[in-house]
């Protein structure tokens, strides 16, 4: 597939990693994102769901982190397994092919290519990423005209068992906020469903990762995100630490709060500020489920009866996905500062 003329496609296009031997220019990030390296080096929560205790400690990761891990999640570590084989199948085709299914700039986010943020970075991710919202069947059957069932079968499977642990851990959390009916219907009606997209992360292996960056330190535009990696890479920002990388447990879901609840929250809950590092030796994927409020709910910490019913002023205006997605297009970090009251 021949280069799209438009400009605006320069900032969609992955490189062609297996095509380099050196890092370019352009991706080379004069900032040096240094890692705790104490002994005592503190590991994000890890909860059991099937702990009685689960929600008191969901709630208080969410305060204190922002993030944690889950264990006892019901979901089989088989299919997990199915899905890193597809992934992997994805990204090692040849780049000609992974381009037909390009996304549009500015458009859809679906399909192949960088993500979004990148338009607004200084230098360029050291990353490959594939955006499947809803029934990738479309997209698969431009990569695999005769062999697309699988991946079809995988990842939908996949995004039934994780959308039900969503709804799950969502229900948690808005019972401990007092989020009123008209807060709880999007999930209700299903006509106006929670916003789920599955990202697939590609994080080839790096000629010189101390100075390439596979995703630049950012919140996400999300109520929360369910990670699927077993290798690590992913690495949060704890005040009063620095950066942590956070070390994979067998089978277990990395759980991270998004702007959302953090607005929702009034401020009460995390947004974990988050980056992907990249190595030299392995070839790191990661799936993503990220689910957001649907695109025109207007969202409020004032949704919560017990804050509404306090008299305490929110400390963030009612804001739309729709609208708050334009903020981060055009501020990106800076986003939340224009929401707040």
């Amino acid at each position: 597939m021949a280069t799209p003329p438009d400009q605006a496609y320069k900032h969609v296009i992955p490189l062609d990693f297996g095509s380099v031997k050196t890092l370019p220019d352009s991706y080379v990030w004069p900032e040096s994102y240094e890692v705790y390296s104490g002994t005592d080096q503190p590991s994000i929560p890890v909860i059991d769901l099937m702990d009685p205790n689960a929600t008191e400690l969901i709630i208080q990761a969410c305060e204190t982190w922002g993030i944690f891990q889950l264990i006892g999640h019901g979901i089989p570590r088989k299919l997990g397994e199915d899905v890193e084989s597809e992934v992997h199948r994805l990204f090692a085709l040849p780049a000609d092919q992974k381009l037909k299914t390009l996304r549009t700039p500015g458009g859809a986010s679906r399909g192949y290519g960088n993500p979004p943020s990148q338009a607004l970075l200084p230098r360029k991710l050291w990353h490959e990423g594939f955006t499947i919202m809803g029934s990738p069947v479309d997209q698969a059957r431009v990569l695999w005209p005769h062999d697309y069932q699988g991946f079809c079968n995988t990842m939908n499977g996949y995004q039934k068992q994780v959308k039900a642990l969503v709804e799950q851990l969502i229900r948690i959390i808005f019972k401990f906020l007092s989020i009123s009916e008209e807060g709880e219907n999007w999930f209700d009606d299903p006509t106006n469903m929670c916003n789920a997209a599955l990202q697939l992360n590609s994080y080839p292996p790096c000629p010189d990762p101390t100075r390439a960056v596979g995703l630049a330190p950012h919140t996400d535009s999300s109520l929360f995100t369910i990670l699927h990696s077993r290798t690590k890479g992913l690495q949060i920002f704890k005040d009063g630490v620095g950066w942590i990388t956070v070390q994979p447990i067998p089978d277990a879901l990395t759980v991270s709060l998004g702007d959302f609840l953090h607005i929702l929250s009034n401020g009460r809950f995390v947004s974990v500020l988050h980056r992907a590092a990249v190595n030299q030796k392995y070839h790191r994927i990661s799936v993503a489920y990220i689910c957001s409020p649907p695109t025109n709910f207007i969202v409020s910490p004032l949704l919560s009866k017990t804050f509404a019913d306090s008299g305490q002023v929110p400390k963030y205006h009612p804001v739309t996905l729709k609208e708050y997605r334009g903020l981060k297009a055009k501020h990106f970090q800076a986003a939340i500062s224009f929401v707040k009251t």
